[in-house]
């Protein structure tokens, strides 16, 4: 089973317990880093957000049958007070709790059901060698991503390169993006960047980006890039558990190889996953 099924299952048996990325990830024997990629990658979503949507689509379905206190199902699902768990289900719903136990329907709302990912095959994944670099130093164009808004990072990066040539003192010609931040919702930071010798005044707009000593397992992806995410599949569900690495909760690196075309997309790229 993948690592992105064994969440399912853990929060899906677990929908009225007291849930965190942290405490997902700790039954499932991983970091958060992690599973946070690894379900994002498989599911489009944050953990968290399936989280909420599982429980408001359960809640929708009690309403539906009747419920007799509204305030009980919002403790039951983890919500604090009535007025939070109407907040929530009107924000995904577009009706109150009120309404649909009135109603006695769930007809016409979003439920979210319990979701498997396909276990399809998976290309063949290895490292291309390790690497244990002293602290980089980063000057880039950051934004908070959500798994769910991953297209929107081949427009940052367009946005970035028109002012690349603005970064003083590269260390490195070829750009990067940097995954940090993680927050406990399963969403990160995603910064396009240049890898720098020091850092000079800080240019509007970019942000500057300290990234400690670690190793990193570097694997290639030679495929089109927008088919990279079939191989973040590979590293987290077939090569954690195979070669039986912990992922550390660090910054992951992307870097395009000296033959990648950006009118293509092809020309391969390389990934540094931090690992213990």
């Amino acid at each position: 089973m993948s690592l992105a099924n064994r969440a399912l299952w853990t929060i899906d048996r677990n929908l009225t317990s007291e849930l965190s990325l942290g405490s997902v990830a700790l039954a499932c024997g991983v970091s958060r880093y992690h599973l946070a990629h690894a379900f994002g990658g498989s599911t489009g979503m944050p953990v968290m957000e399936y989280v909420r949507r599982r429980r408001l689509s359960e809640a929708a379905d009690v309403l539906a049958g009747g419920a007799s206190s509204i305030l009980d199902l919002a403790l039951e699902f983890g919500y604090a007070s009535h007025e939070a768990f109407s907040r929530a289900f009107r924000a995904q719903f577009g009706k109150t709790p009120e309404d649909v136990r009135r109603n006695a329907t769930t007809d016409g709302l979003s439920l979210l059901k319990p979701v498997k990912v396909g276990e399809g095959a998976r290309p063949a994944i290895a490292a291309d060698r390790f690497e244990t670099p002293g602290e980089l130093k980063f000057v880039g164009l950051g934004e908070h991503v959500a798994f769910s808004q991953m297209q929107n990072i081949a427009s940052q990066w367009q946005r970035f390169m028109a002012r690349y040539a603005e970064v003083d003192d590269k260390a490195h010609p070829i750009p990067a993006g940097v995954s940090t931040n993680l927050d406990d919702e399963g969403n990160f930071d995603y910064v396009c960047a240049v890898q720098v010798k020091r850092f000079a005044a800080q240019l509007k707009g970019l942000v500057q980006l300290i990234v400690p000593p670690q190793t990193y397992a570097v694997f290639r992806h030679d495929a089109h890039v927008s088919e990279i995410g079939q191989t973040f599949s590979a590293i987290w569900n077939d090569w954690v558990p195979e070669q039986d690495k912990s992922i550390a909760d660090g910054a992951s690196i992307e870097r395009h190889r000296e033959t990648f075309d950006t009118r293509t997309g092809f020309g391969g790229v390389e990934i540094y996953v931090p690992i213990r």
